[in-house]
């Protein structure tokens, strides 16, 4: 597979692309006006303590409080730690989620838990190593997330005993403010290197499932164990496979030098306060993303070119000769048809190469996902039809729902299918098709009705979010009052103010579109008005107005 990494770096913005057989998968952007604050560490404030929700708001500065809950408090780093170690032992023998599971609950895990792909859909381990899970997780936004934490066990501290208002505390955020919500934070501080995540707080070293040799997983951890000093932990990235004894010496002492600077602004610095920025988006794109699976990375800017090549021939001097510069005259993402992909993603509706199209809807709660088999009609039997445009759907569903970065609750209506083996066919044929995304999704089985519930995690805003606003127009609603319901609204109110005998003429001001319909199509309904309350009717077209809005003046 040609893996690609493209990056267009503007002034105001930089973006970028990562591509499969030239074929656009995953979109990051970063704004100079709104950056992205995950994995940064702040010095806070708690303003409000939330029993009932056993959770905390917490001033990091922003324009949103963040939220803090009562699991992510290093209060109890030691059971945490020792936690670790017992799932580790566990793992094999994981109970998987009951096939019944309510989906609102898979939904508030999925939200709630870094998940990794390799855990299979519907069927994964849910006790799986938490540090293994970290180390796994490999994307730009997200790497910087500390590992999953414990479910809550009896006899832990309730929240009003491990915080109070006013107390000034260190987190990092973990996910991103989304729509009205404020950013998610933890007190449980995760550092991502080169090669490794420092965790200053957690005693445990763990290594990436990704690394599959036996003897080279009990290697590095062999390495950590002799060179971590006593009481930190460490995860093993996928990228440190074959790495020296030098190169992690000079990843830790980088970390190291992190964390003693972030202890040093904790101390002279007052909430609240920033104290450690994550890297940007390039280079954690270098940092996650840039492995010896990707055959190239292109940057259409000299000067990020420069400092690409710089820390590139610093950290991973044989990756350097595929970092390339685009400098021709056509937009890079113009040239490589990533500009269309963008656009295309941005639509309600998807084509289908058979001719079918799924339509992606979203709410407050949830997305909707409906596949029709528009113009494909099939050769011989109905079903086959069906079968074939709902596999198409699939395929195309696990593509857009990563492109698009859709998180949270989804219900996908496949066309209703007969046959119980078809099914199960769609049904596993999604489950693979999930299984390739970096975020990992939680899906119920086909019900009798052709839906599939499922949970996709939620890192950051989807593409939707980032790149549109509601339509000021219809207040994103998605639609507006037909002008022939406005102009019933306006017999209504004649009718109402008709009755008065003091005025003689009644001065309507409406949207051109409803004008147009009372002078033509309504002009008899006005006529007949006028002669009933003996009042002059005028009708003033006015383009500046709402087609919802109306002005009526009596004179």
């Amino acid at each position: 597979m040609a893996n690609e990494i493209v990056i267009n770096a503007a002034r105001e913005e930089t973006r970028v692309a990562v591509l499969e057989n030239r074929v656009l998968t995953e979109l990051y952007i970063d704004r100079r006006k709104d950056q992205g604050i995950v994995g940064n560490v702040y010095k806070g404030r708690v303003v409000k303590v939330l029993p009932g929700m056993q959770a905390a708001f917490v001033d990091i500065g922003q324009e949103r409080a963040a939220f803090l809950y009562v699991d992510d408090i290093t209060a109890q780093t030691d059971d945490y730690a020792r936690f670790l170690e017992e799932e580790e032992e566990k793992t094999e023998e994981a109970p998987q989620p009951p096939e019944g599971a309510d989906v609102a609950e898979t939904a508030e895990a999925a939200e709630a838990e870094p998940m990794t792909p390799s855990d299979a859909v519907g069927g994964g381990d849910e006790e799986t190593p938490a540090v293994e899970e970290t180390a796994e997780r490999e994307s730009p936004e997200t790497e910087t997330r500390p590992p999953r934490r414990p479910k809550p066990r009896r006899g832990s501290k309730s929240i009003e005993d491990l915080l109070q208002e006013g107390q000034e505390i260190m987190v990092q955020v973990t996910k991103e403010p989304m729509g009205t919500k404020g950013p998610r934070v933890t007190m449980y501080i995760s550092l991502p290197g080169r090669y490794l995540v420092f965790m200053p707080n957690v005693n445990h070293v763990g290594v990436s499932r990704r690394i599959g040799r036996d003897d080279e997983r009990g290697r590095l951890k062999d390495l950590i164990y002799r060179l971590r000093k006593p009481g930190s932990g460490y995860i093993v990235r996928t990228v440190s496979e074959g790495m020296t004894e030098d190169e992690v010496r000079a990843d830790m002492a980088f970390l190291d030098l992190v964390w003693k600077n972030t202890l040093k602004k904790k101390e002279t610095l007052s909430a609240p306060a920033m104290l450690h920025n994550d890297l940007d988006l390039i280079f954690r794109t270098i940092r996650d993303l840039f492995t010896h699976k990707v055959d190239r990375l292109i940057v259409d800017a000299k000067a990020e070119y420069e400092r690409i090549r710089e820390f590139v021939n610093t950290f991973m001097p044989d990756l350097s000769s595929r970092v390339e510069l685009y400098d021709r005259e056509e937009p890079l993402f113009e040239n490589l048809e990533i500009e269309l992909e963008i656009s295309k993603a941005l639509g309600r509706k998807v084509w289908l190469k058979s001719g079918g199209y799924i339509v992606i809807d979203h709410t407050e709660a949830l997305t909707v996902i409906d596949v029709n088999t528009g113009r494909f009609v099939g050769k011989r039997h109905l079903e086959d039809t069906i079968l074939k445009t709902n596999l198409e759907a699939v395929k195309e569903i696990a593509y857009q729902l990563r492109l698009r970065n859709i998180g949270g609750l989804i219900v996908i209506d496949f066309i209703d299918m007969e046959r119980e083996r078809n099914r199960e066919k769609v049904y596993n044929v999604l489950q693979e098709a999930l299984s390739k995304d970096r975020a990992k999704s939680r899906i119920l089985r086909i019900s009798e009705l052709g839906l599939v519930e499922m949970s996709r995690e939620r890192t950051r805003e989807d593409l939707l979010r980032i790149l549109c606003e509601p339509c000021s127009y219809c207040e994103g609603r998605s639609y507006t009052k037909s002008a022939m319901t406005v102009c019933y609204e306006l017999f209504r109110e004649i009718r109402k103010i008709g009755s008065s005998p003091r005025n003689k003429k009644i001065v309507m001001g409406v949207h051109p579109d409803v004008a147009n319909l009372l002078y033509d199509e309504e002009r008899q309904s006005i006529e007949e008005l006028e002669r009933e309350f003996h009042k002059k009717v005028i009708i003033k077209a006015d383009s500046n107005l709402h087609i919802e809005q109306y002005d009526i003046v009596t004179l």
